[in-house]
């Protein structure tokens, strides 16, 4: 009977938590996030409005989102600049490891990490259950897709250099 109530309890605490921390929907904003990047500053995730910005969850670990990044790469220096950004976040726990698949990966891109795996409050905020996971935002900060083609990330883009 006591592991029944433990059991109930834990399922409440769960279900509180994950209401409180429920992710981000389409039509939010950037949600007040600040991270270290791979050179050890501190960026802010809504410093990068007047862009389009694809935001990227993924991890050195994770083989899925090593192929995503070629591809990653081609994008961003296909429209770096044009008002485009992707801010790559890692949920990596082991930062060397992060830091060398940035190198392999030749990723130039804005680069965060979040090292508590898909315990990490920036994936729980966005509502990351899966990699590779990306979020896509209109230049005035606002989420307009989750997990979108690139035909609608490069038609943003176009968009927003009319």
């Amino acid at each position: 009977m006591l592991k029944i109530k433990n059991i109930i309890t834990l399922f409440t605490l769960i279900a509180t938590v994950s209401i409180t921390n429920a992710q981000i929907k389409v039509g939010d904003h950037f949600p007040d996030v600040q991270l270290q990047n791979n050179k050890n500053a501190v960026v802010k995730l809504n410093s990068f409005k007047d862009k389009t910005v694809l935001v990227d969850f993924w991890a050195s670990w994770c083989a899925p989102c090593r192929l995503a990044n070629k591809n990653l790469v081609k994008m961003y220096n296909q429209y770096k600049g044009q008002n485009f950004e992707i801010v790559g976040i890692s949920i990596d726990n082991d930062k060397t490891k992060w830091l060398k698949a940035i190198e392999k990966d030749k990723m130039k891109h804005q680069q965060l990490i979040d090292p508590k795996g898909f315990d990490a409050k920036t994936a729980v905020t966005f509502g990351v259950d899966a990699l590779p996971s990306t979020f896509l935002f209109d230049a005035s900060g606002k989420l307009i897709a989750i997990n979108p083609t690139e035909a609608q990330i490069i038609a943003q883009i176009k968009k927003n250099n009319k």
